[in-house]
């Protein structure tokens, strides 16, 4: 990808290393040898004065014995800490991706109860 194209394709590791070297121009390599992947199907976040703080790991439903409350477990795996500038750079990429997806897709419905077919 040539340099303008990069510099206009939206790509937000581009666009923090524009903001961080005050526009200049600049070269961004990335390097992912040590880069590990993860799934999540929930979080959870937390902060303190500087940074905010994100636990990513697995709900799971423990099956109940009887007579007794079905339980989830939120089993951490993965924490990432962010300063809150940081922070709000993911918050508008995550927004765009949502709303791109969206626009594509259709509206993700959060209300499991709502996205059910069938049931009454």
């Amino acid at each position: 990808m040539a340099k303008n194209e990069a510099a206009n394709s939206g790509d937000p590791i581009e666009e923090q290393a524009r903001e961080q070297t005050g526009q200049q121009q600049v070269r961004l390599r990335v390097d992912e040898t040590e880069l590990k992947s993860a799934y999540a199907n929930a979080f959870r976040s937390s902060e303190t004065a500087e940074e905010v703080i994100l636990d990513f790991g697995l709900n799971t439903v423990r099956p109940a014995a009887q007579g007794a409350e079905q339980e989830i477990v939120f089993k951490a795996n993965q924490r990432i800490i962010l300063n809150y500038y940081s922070a709000k750079r993911l918050a508008i990429t995550l927004g765009q991706l949502i709303r791109r997806y969206e626009q594509q897709f259709g509206e993700l419905e959060l209300d499991v109860a709502k996205r059910r077919k069938g049931e009454k």
